[in-house]
């Protein structure tokens, strides 16, 4: 099960529907998970981006997925980072 960052960017739209209903952003959390991946925390941001999301999925892939399906809805753009343990990083910088 790999981690990955989802910072959101919410678009006009997507805080219009936001305000509108507060609780579409549980909603998502949970066809995020319909779709492979499951949010384990998530922070409201103040700043370049309005939300930081700590979601594990089986692949890269998966996450992109789900990314690509709730972003094309228009209502928010999403920057995926994986997040790799700093002992993972470790051993894997001992193997180069």
């Amino acid at each position: 099960m790999g981690t990955y960052i989802l910072l959101t960017t919410l678009t006009p739209q997507g805080l219009s529907s936001l305000r509108a209903v507060p609780e579409r952003l549980l909603e998502v959390n949970r066809e995020l998970e319909s779709m492979g991946a499951v949010v384990r925390r998530q922070w409201a941001l103040l700043g370049s981006y309005d939300f930081l999301s700590l979601v594990e999925a089986d692949s890269a892939e998966t996450v992109l997925a789900a990314a690509v399906k709730l972003a094309a809805r228009g209502s928010a753009t999403i920057e995926t980072l994986p997040a790799i343990d700093v002992d993972e990083f470790l051993a894997g910088i001992k193997l180069a």
